[in-house]
């Protein structure tokens, strides 16, 4: 282990620098004017980079004592204890190293939309009534991951197939970091199993594509009454006492772009078309951000924009208990807990598998 060449790959007081001026600016912010929000996310990069950074410090310090104990010491037992020691300090700044890295990738991809709530979209595709099922089975994927993460889920629209699955359903996710933690879910899903109806046991492909959009706000798309037609009706229901006697049932029609939104998931028109709006507004913004990204002509526009959305990214095997995500060549045997929600460590590794994916080709 070469001191000096990490010393120079580290350098712990240009990095104190930045965080104690990032700190003076923050106090003073309010004065300024400066971006609170912005140099709330570089402080807080810049702190957590710096106490790692000391940690890789802390670790060539022990290393330099345990390397003056072997020199100066022949008793073999002083030696064995040294030469653990030395192990240990070289797994613990190779641990500290990978952190460091992960913060650096974080910062590199970081998206301004990341903290953002998200439109969930998914619809059945090839398949019929094995798709809508497995469309269903993914929205209750989702659905127990958001619970498990204290996210709060609601539906805005939905199309319930005669087999009780979804051929679309919209919804409304909140909470901390959804964006950044779904963005890379977007795509065409396929599942292989042998569907409940299936007598002879014949495994089946079906599939669904889903969506993600950042949720926009008022400020971010302008949306002109005239460019809208609206339309009202009785939602429809499954019958009797169900069916909503009222024109609740709200249809959005963004002319311009020729975008349809819809939601009767409540009793009051209101409500109904606030659900559509917000579901039209970012629609809208994620078709901006589409058209932002393909003027740029980095791996991370084509990834992370829509076009992504038609090619199939993911498999979910039942017989072989395998899932495998096609863009980082990776699988994970456990589709039982994944399909009851317990996504947190697929998608912490198709996160960074599309990233260090991305450097490669950046390089």
């Amino acid at each position: 282990m070469d001191i000096e060449i990490l010393k120079k790959k580290y350098n712990l007081e240009a990095i104190k620098t930045s965080k104690e001026e990032l700190e003076k600016r923050m106090e003073n912010a309010h004065n300024t004017g400066e971006n609170m929000s912005q140099l709330s996310i570089d402080l807080t990069y810049f702190s957590t980079l710096y106490f790692s950074i000391l940690k890789i410090y802390e670790y060539i310090e022990k290393y330099i004592q345990a390397k003056e104990i072997l020199d100066e010491n022949i008793d073999p037992e002083y030696k064995e204890l040294a030469n653990q020691e030395i192990e240990d300090v070289k797994n613990k700044i190779e641990e500290t190293e990978k952190e460091i890295k992960r913060i650096q990738v974080e910062r590199k991809f970081h998206d301004e939309d990341d903290s953002r709530n998200v439109i969930l979209e998914i619809r059945a595709g090839a398949g019929g009534e094995e798709a809508s099922l497995f469309a269903s089975n993914l929205f209750n994927m989702y659905k127990a991951y958001s619970t498990n993460k204290g996210w709060d889920v609601q539906i805005i629209d939905s199309n319930v197939s005669e087999s009780g699955g979804y051929k679309e359903v919209i919804a409304h996710i909140s909470g901390k970091n959804v964006y950044k933690d779904l963005k890379y879910e977007s795509g065409v899903h396929r599942v292989q199993r042998v569907p409940t109806t299936e007598a002879s046991g014949r495994i089946h492909t079906s599939t669904a594509s889903v969506a993600i959009m950042p949720e926009a706000q008022d400020i971010d798309i302008e949306i002109k009454p005239e460019d809208l037609r609206i339309d009202v009706m009785r939602a429809s229901g499954a019958g009797g006492q169900c069916v909503n006697r009222t024109d609740s049932a709200v249809r959005i029609t963004h002319i311009p772009t020729g975008i349809v939104v819809s939601c009767q998931e409540t009793k009051h028109q209101a409500q109904n078309k606030e659900k559509a709006m917000a579901n039209l507004r970012s629609r809208l913004y994620d078709r901006k951000k589409s058209e932002e990204d393909a003027k740029r002509s980095n791996m991370r526009s084509s990834q992370i924009g829509s076009a992504s959305r038609a090619e199939k990214i993911r498999t979910y095997n039942f017989p072989q208990n395998r899932i495998t995500d096609h863009r980082i060549k990776k699988s994970w045997h456990s589709i039982e807990s994944v399909m009851l929600g317990d996504l947190e460590q697929l998608i912490e590794d198709v996160r960074e598998g599309i990233q260090l994916e991305m450097l490669r080709d950046g390089e």
